[in-house]
């Protein structure tokens, strides 16, 4: 099977909520969508094809070439399709593979049978035409092979990713709750900020929201900062394409660039921790650090740039009331402080949303895990004109 330059289905999946902004990446490298839905995009590319996406994408999480399209009804006819499939063809029948799946089938009560099938079939096919069974687990760091099965139609893919895209490898500390990068990305992305103007980020934590800032405006992908992928574990897969595209990658980067992003935190630990991820990403010239109260943070004048805050939401029982004067507090600095500049809050509660006191003039959805969250944009008005209490 000549998966690299054969053009086949490619699904690229992402969180809910974040297809938009898929799609403006993956339209902007090139690329012509054939279909879009709630959590990716499809295409119809080679698998050599994915390796440039796999090295640009910030929003997405996987990148699934698909190999065979089929109907099965129970697992024992998903085996007899899976198992007449040349996978030593495809696989090291002397390394390693793991499988995914997304499954919906009356036949089935957990995905870890439907695994199960699909691991068997590839190792009883190797093993019968190599003479060694193949080694499988759960790691992701190798070859993957993912079965998206809906009833009676059953697709098997190829995972050119292998672990998730969604984390862009520069935080090795990730910090107290910190928010997944291709939501942090996605965002940014959100507001109007034009990447030159300043971009400030109060209650910071662990810095994902301004390095994601910083990378987006100095065009640093995150292939920059990962070394493996699922494609590379395919039989043919020829590494100049990726060094080539790692170049690209390289040669793109903006350097020199005046620009003045300000991340603080009330938590010396938290800004500790901003500072080394912000080194790994190579960013961490381009954000100004501070330990200091929200309020304190020195927003510079005159600039009709970004604030953005993510703060608690309340989740745990007995800070309720306590946040309720953390928002108030949050919207009299903006108010006060921010004059000129869009202020944006993201945040998943709603009724601590309303103690800011500002009218919101925008409301983007996303969610954060499975918490439905909003961003609230406010214009925060240079001069005398006054805000709305928000309803």
């Amino acid at each position: 099977m000549q998966v690299f330059h054969t053009k086949s289905k490619v699904i690229i999946t992402c969180n809910k909520r974040l297809s938009s902004y898929l799609e403006d990446e993956v339209s902007a490298l090139g690329y012509t969508i054939v279909r879009s839905f709630l959590t990716g995009v499809e295409l119809n590319i080679t698998l050599s094809e994915c390796i440039k996406l796999n090295l640009n994408l910030r929003c997405g999480s996987q990148i699934l070439y698909c190999i065979k399209s089929f109907k099965s009804a129970d697992p024992e006819e998903l085996y007899r399709e899976l198992v007449e499939m040349p996978w030593e063809d495809l696989i090291d029948f002397s390394g390693y593979f793991s499988v995914t799946s997304n499954v919906d089938n009356p036949t089935i009560t957990t995905p870890l049978f439907a695994n199960l099938k699909v691991k068997d079939a590839i190792v009883d096919r190797i093993k019968d035409k190599k003479g060694i069974r193949p080694n499988s687990g759960s790691d992701a760091n190798k070859a993957v092979v993912h079965l998206y099965w809906k009833d009676n139609d059953a697709d098997i893919f190829l995972d050119t990713s292998g672990e998730t895209l969604a984390k862009h490898g520069y935080r090795k500390i990730p910090g107290k709750a910190p928010m997944l990068e291709a939501l942090a990305t996605s965002v940014v992305m959100s507001t109007q900020w034009d990447r030159m103007s300043p971009f400030v980020n109060p209650m910071c934590g662990s810095g994902t929201l301004a390095i994601e800032a910083a990378l987006l405006a100095t065009n640093r992908r995150p292939g920059l900062f990962r070394m493996n992928y699922g494609f590379m574990h395919i039989l043919g897969y020829d590494e100049e394409i990726f060094f080539a595209e790692r170049r690209i990658l390289k040669d793109q980067v903006i350097k020199n660039i005046d620009l003045q992003i300000i991340a603080t935190d009330i938590s010396e630990d938290a800004v500790d921790v901003s500072r080394k991820n912000a080194k790994t990403a190579g960013v961490d010239t381009l954000i100004t650090f501070e330990v200091c109260d929200f309020a304190d943070t020195q927003v510079p004048e005159g600039g009709k740039g970004v604030v953005m805050f993510n703060p608690e939401y309340g989740e745990r029982l007995g800070v309720h009331s306590k946040l309720e004067l953390t928002y108030k507090r949050i919207g009299d600095f903006m108010k006060q402080s921010c004059k000129g500049y869009s202020g944006y809050i993201f945040t998943g509660n709603p009724d601590l949303a309303k103690k800011i006191g500002l009218k919101a003039s925008r409301k983007i959805e996303f969610y954060n895990g499975k918490l439905d969250c909003r961003m609230l944009e406010y214009e925060l008005y240079d001069g005398t004109r006054r805000a709305d209490p928000q309803d």
